[in-house]
């Protein structure tokens, strides 16, 4: 079976996720570990979730919008986008950074929710997936990596499945 969603990872945490599904436990695993979705459900309460980590982390700039985004797709390794846009208007600089998240989680655990939200809000940081990228993704979230790890999990899950909570 192929777990294109974890493909990037070693072949012994993919064989034990193969196991799981083989042996139709993987929704234990994953629903029991994140019960239920969180409530930030329209494109306001998203704002000021992500706000609140921009203000607490990021200082240094604004966030114009943040919304759920129904055109953003997982199946082209997809699950959220950042903008940043500077511009001269009447000889002001004016900035617009923008976040937008996949609709996908709209219906999710918020521990994923906020996986994204830290890792579109690193990139206004670094813009490279690099070292000091994920440095600063672990920083705001010290589970990031299981987190995102989960999350991989939870996408094979739904597609297996079919169905969000």
């Amino acid at each position: 079976m192929l777990l294109k969603y974890l493909n990037n990872y070693p072949k012994n945490l993919q064989d034990q996720i193969r196991e799981l599904i083989e042996k139709d436990k993987l929704s234990n695993y994953i629903l029991n570990k994140y019960p239920t979705k969180h409530e930030y459900q329209n494109d306001k309460a998203l704002y000021e979730y992500t706000n609140e980590f921009k203000n607490q982390y990021l200082k240094k700039f604004t966030l114009s919008k943040v919304i759920y985004d129904g055109k953003i797709n997982v199946i082209n390794n997809a699950l959220g986008t950042h903008t940043f846009v500077s511009r001269v208007q009447g000889g002001k600089l004016k900035a617009k950074n923008e976040i937008r998240v996949g609709t996908v989680f709209k219906n999710m655990p918020e521990a994923f929710l906020r996986m994204i939200v830290v890792h579109e809000l690193a990139h206004f940081k670094e813009k490279e997936h690099n070292k000091a990228f994920y440095k600063f993704c672990t920083y705001v979230e010290p589970a990031y990596h299981q987190l995102e790890f989960d999350l991989r999990v939870y996408l094979t899950y739904i597609e297996i499945e079919g169905k969000l909570y």
